[in-house]
């Protein structure tokens, strides 16, 4: 039966085709490459970048953490040396007692001992009702009383022999801001004799601290453990009045650890920075070391900005070398391509009879054992039709060979018209013969095609005065087969149409023969000889 499932058999070049599958591979490849190449590129350089935002906070922490040290250990030493000497000078006081007290020698020795110190501001005995004993100043002020200072007050009203240091007052000697270093002094029967006060200079601290390589939002800061500030850089008028016992170094991070680093807003100018802070273990001070969240960032995010700006001209530079390579490639990709066109045009017209555009005998010995082969794996049956024009020498001696090849083309059109399937191939076998490939049927359906194709030849009515029935027809010979092995061969199947065929002009003409038998056509020549 006539099977009238499609079957198309592509017949691309196979080389011109893997070279086309070539370069489109070297296109994806390449266009892989590059982004493989920039991510790379982005993935190195984030990584890199974020190792050194790291890297530069790791480094200001420890910045901030020797500065603190630093710090405190200086703020440590200028008030040990004032306790340590107005100790002695307490103990040397009380032993002579205030009444007997030698006010030129104890006026001598307080001058020697504040040269020997410079963060000291002066040294003064005051008595029980606050007034001035001794000095190291040159002159005491006439009617100057300091029992309503706030150290005064607490030294009469506590028995602690410890020094004490208290907020920043101004000098009512010299109108400078000093920090008081205080210790009480009792009579003989511990009852309360005076004060011993040893100042130090809040402007020691602030030249000390100006000496340090900082940023300009940087902070350095000295308070007491209750927060009052003592010394601050940047110092600015008023400065010593205020507290920062609210912030979060004193709420937050010194009751848990006496020491650290801190990331915190500050109290006095809301600026964030990064803070080291450390309470010192021998007196009631905290120090903290602060530089600004954007001297870190700063000099980082300008590196990473002018990494970036390298790595963008990079890509551009890589996407626009990119860019032309596959142009270059879709190039070469439109030049195959239309190479390939042209192959497949050119081999075309190779496998294509010039004069009815069918496809010649070169088409049919290319196909034809390709669809045996694919008969014999898919176990179907094939025909094959050999066509013949009756009579055609006579057609062409009467009317000559131009109107020969206007009947053959006709002929020509009528066969690929009555093909139904696009694997139904028609061939221009030679001169007036033809041949139809048919897959997939067997010699029934080969035996209907047969008869279509004989009518329509019959029907286009061409003229042909010496033929019996005055227009022109067609024999034809069938060989239908299923192969099962080896036996069948495109020779042989073409062996076998072409001696039905012979069979069917021998009987007649106007008839096709195949093995199941003739077509029944009358044979209204039957009695003349072949041509």
């Amino acid at each position: 039966m006539l099977d009238t499932a499609p079957h198309d058999h592509p017949q691309d070049d196979p080389s011109n085709s893997q070279g086309i599958g070539r370069t489109a591979g070297v296109f994806r490849l390449t266009v892989c490459f590059i982004a493989l190449v920039i991510v790379t590129f982005v993935a190195v350089e984030g990584w890199r970048a974020w190792r050194d935002y790291q890297d530069a906070f790791a480094q200001a922490y420890d910045s901030v953490m020797n500065l603190s040290q630093a710090t405190a250990q200086n703020a440590e030493d200028a008030v040990r040396q004032v306790d340590v000497m107005t100790g002695a000078l307490a103990e040397r006081v009380e032993g002579d007692g205030l009444a007997k007290l030698d006010v030129p020698r104890i006026h001598t020795l307080m001058v020697e001992q504040a040269k020997l110190m410079p963060q000291l501001h002066g040294l003064f005995i005051y008595d029980a009702q606050g007034r001035w004993v001794v000095t190291d100043k040159s002159a005491t002020p006439a009617g100057v009383n300091n029992a309503d200072r706030d150290y005064f007050i607490y030294h009469r009203t506590h028995l602690d022999r410890h020094v004490r240091i208290g907020k920043v007052i101004t000098s009512r000697s010299t109108g400078d801001l000093i920090i008081p270093v205080s210790r009480r002094l009792n009579n003989p029967d511990g009852s309360f004799a005076g004060v011993l006060l040893g100042t130090i200079k809040v402007s020691y601290f602030v030249d000390y601290y100006g000496d340090f390589k900082i940023d300009g939002k940087g902070a350095l800061v000295l308070t007491l453990r209750t927060g009052e500030i003592l010394a601050r850089r940047p110092f600015t008028p008023g400065i010593t009045d205020q507290s920062i016992a609210q912030g979060e170094i004193f709420q937050r991070y010194l009751p848990t650890s006496g020491s650290g680093v801190a990331e915190v807003q500050a109290v006095v100018d809301g600026t964030y920075r990064i803070y080291g802070y450390r309470a010192l273990t021998s007196y009631p001070l905290i120090v903290e070391a602060g530089i600004s969240r954007d001297s870190v960032v700063g000099p980082w995010r300008h590196g990473v900005t002018k990494t970036a700006v390298v790595l963008l001209v990079l890509i551009a530079g890589l996407v626009g070398f990119g860019f032309i390579l596959l142009h270059q490639l879709r190039r070469r990709m439109r030049v195959e391509n239309e190479l390939r066109r042209a192959h497949e045009v050119m081999q075309e017209m190779a496998l294509t009879d010039s004069l009815t555009g069918l496809g010649n005998r070169r088409k049919l010995d290319m196909l034809l054992p390709q669809e045996i082969n694919r008969a014999r794996r898919q176990g179907y049956a094939i025909a094959l039709i050999m066509l013949d024009v009756d009579y055609f020498k006579r057609f062409n001696d009467r009317y000559g060979h131009s109107v020969g090849d206007d009947c053959l083309r006709r002929v020509a059109g009528a066969i690929a018209q009555t093909l139904k399937r696009p694997a139904d191939l028609a061939i221009r076998y030679g001169g007036e013969e033809f041949t139809v490939l048919l897959p997939d049927t067997t010699s029934t359906g080969a035996s209907l095609m047969a008869s279509e194709i004989l009518a329509a030849i019959s029907a286009l009515g061409i003229e042909h005065s010496d033929h019996p029935l005055g227009v022109v027809t067609a024999s034809a010979g069938i060989a239908a087969s299923l192969p099962k092995s080896d036996e069948i061969t495109p020779a042989g199947m073409i062996k076998a149409a072409d001696a039905f065929l012979y069979m069917a002009k021998n009987n007649g003409r106007n008839r096709w023969y195949s093995p199941m038998g003739n077509s029944a056509l009358e044979a209204l020549m039957e009695s003349r000889p072949p041509a």
